[in-house]
């Protein structure tokens, strides 16, 4: 019952807010035909649901080929390869808003895992593998909220940026994953899409911890 009530959830929220988002596309889908690379989609290939690949919707805010770029497929802050329309967009998290259309498509949802790149799902525990996606990646979820600066977190490592995910962010990332796949109901994804909305305004909010009980102790 579940997974078709927070589908037909997701489908109505998708549409409406598309409806709703229309005037914000339009100027941001202008100010990134006329400047930067003068893309407005950017799409790359994530791992879905059951670990079927897809290729997830964004507004392009960096360099074409960043990957193949200082820190790959990690963003650092005030990182070169990002365009200055890009940054007004990963800043507000406006970038995100393209998934949507995936979340009509059906293969992501509202809340759930973050769709992650192969290396990056790579870096987690066979265990983690196996049994967080088996559900759809969300636009938001317990991860988004936690490290909501990842790129801060990246840019302050004593170590470089990929051992630093791999050892530090990816291990506490896939054991919050497992804490929402053992708690997940329409209430927790209401709080979620709720409290995504409050750090975007409020970064430093700490209303994570006692808005949701028993996430992994966090020592970095």
């Amino acid at each position: 019952m579940y997974k078709y009530t927070k589908r037909l959830f997701d489908f109505c929220i998708a549409l409406m807010a598309l409806i709703i988002l229309l005037p914000l596309f339009i100027p941001v889908c202008i100010a990134l035909l006329l400047t930067g690379e003068h893309e407005v989609f950017y799409f790359q290939k994530r791992v879905g649901a059951n670990v079927k690949p897809f290729y997830i919707w964004k507004f392009a805010t960096m360099l074409k080929d960043s990957e193949k770029m200082g820190t790959g497929s990690l963003t650092v802050r005030n990182d070169p390869r990002v365009t200055i329309v890009g940054k007004i967009l990963r800043k507000t998290k406006l970038n995100e808003l393209p998934q949507l259309i995936n979340v009509l498509i059906g293969n992501m949802s509202l809340v759930g895992p973050r769709p992650l790149l192969q290396s990056e799902f790579d870096a987690y525990s066979k265990d983690i593998q196996e049994k967080v996606y088996h559900s759809k990646p969300g636009i938001t979820g317990i991860g988004s909220i936690i490290f909501r600066d990842e790129e801060q977190l990246i840019s302050n490592a004593n170590m470089p940026p990929r051992e630093f995910y791999d050892n530090i962010i990816a291990p506490y990332k896939g054991n919050c994953e497992m804490w929402y796949k053992e708690h997940k109901n329409l209430w927790i994804d209401f709080k979620i899409i709720v409290l995504t909305a409050i750090v975007i305004l409020f970064p430093n909010t700490g209303l994570v911890n006692k808005w949701f009980k028993g996430l992994p102790e966090r020592d970095f």
